[in-house]
């Protein structure tokens, strides 16, 4: 319970939190725009960062959709300390573009639930990701040069982002073909997300699934990585080596855990 209550307040701070007034620090191949999300009947805003080359060449680029776009690119619009997205992937020289859809603030916990809690509420991630992949992702497609097959096309996100991240495959499997899936929350929805993995019959997604072992009070977060991976598991074989799980020594529910692991993260699971 007191795991829970600490990542409760963790997801009214990424809500609630002032931004405090300096510098941006997003590189100079990140930008944004807003566009109309129907399906949540608001607005919401988009940061995209494009590869060094991309003006210069005419290739087509995979795309990796991320959640909590304020935490990304950015440590004037970051809750704890950015992900720093563009700088790792300008080391990387990553043919990659990466998207990040801004969290709803006191709607987060709403866009990023895929059901209701008896407790907190919430449960529209079915209409967040309904966005995503009808409006968002066509826009996307023909707005820059992307691969737009699944097998080019990621969903990443942490703590709610990791639970949205991985309701995503199994809702669209046909969409996102690879998924980053860090500190999922998935306590917040526990009975029905392993439900919905039970009733799943197949799973071709390739997974980077990452948490720490100090995440909480005690290893409910472990307890239910591994879980899942083995739900997954019995779905496939794991000579196929579809997933990686990374368990961190020390890790904590927080910025620095999924910073520090984005790389890995993305070098595995390829673009």
């Amino acid at each position: 319970m007191i795991q829970k209550l600490k990542l409760i307040l963790i997801i009214i701070l990424f809500a609630t939190a002032k931004i405090t007034a300096q510098e941006s620090t997003a590189s100079k191949q990140v930008s944004t725009f807003t566009i109309e999300a129907p399906q949540l009947q608001t607005s919401k805003k988009i940061w995209i960062y494009l590869p060094k080359n991309y003006l210069t060449s005419k290739k087509k680029y995979s795309v990796i959709y991320m959640q909590d776009a304020q935490n990304l690119f950015d440590t004037k619009t970051s809750y704890s300390g950015e992900w720093n997205v563009d700088e790792k992937l300008d080391s990387l020289n990553a043919q990659v573009i990466a998207i990040g859809i801004e969290h709803g603030n006191d709607k987060r916990l709403e866009e990023l639930t895929p059901f209701k809690n008896e407790k907190y509420g919430g449960g529209k991630a079915a209409n967040y990701l309904e966005f995503i992949v009808n409006t968002l992702k066509p826009q996307i497609d023909k707005t820059y040069r992307t691969k737009p097959e699944k097998k080019n096309t990621i969903i990443m996100g942490s703590s709610l982002g990791g639970l949205t991240s991985f309701y995503a495959t199994l809702k669209y499997p046909e969409v996102f073909g690879k998924a980053a899936v860090f500190s999922p929350a998935f306590w917040i929805n526990r009975k029905e997300i392993f439900e919905l993995e039970e009733k799943n019959k197949k799973q071709k997604t390739k997974y980077y699934f990452l948490c720490g072992d100090k995440e909480g009070d005690d290893d409910s977060v472990v307890r239910d990585l591994n879980k899942m991976e083995y739900l997954i598991n019995t779905k496939r074989c794991y000579c196929l080596n579809l997933n990686e799980k990374k368990i961190v020594k020390g890790g904590q529910h927080n910025e620095k855990l999924w910073r520090d692991s984005f790389v890995k993260a993305i070098l595995w699971l390829g673009y």
